[in-house]
């Protein structure tokens, strides 16, 4: 599910905030969403073709 990004973030190789930081995403990107777990989304990047964690705080929030 594809979601914008509401506020700069980094994209992080685990859940964790001390887990690697795989790039820095911009406020308009788009984050594909492949799972949210607790408060965290895993997914891609398309543009960057990379896969990592977000804050899910950070996406905007699905069309109702």
């Amino acid at each position: 599910m594809p979601r914008s990004i509401i506020a700069p973030i980094a994209l992080h190789a685990g859940p964790k905030p001390d887990s690697d930081v795989l790039a820095q995403l911009k406020q308009g990107e788009i984050f594909e969403v492949l799972e949210l777990a607790g408060d965290h989304a895993w997914g891609v990047v398309p543009g960057q073709k990379l896969v990592g964690y977000v804050p899910a705080s950070v996406l905007e929030r699905p069309a109702a």
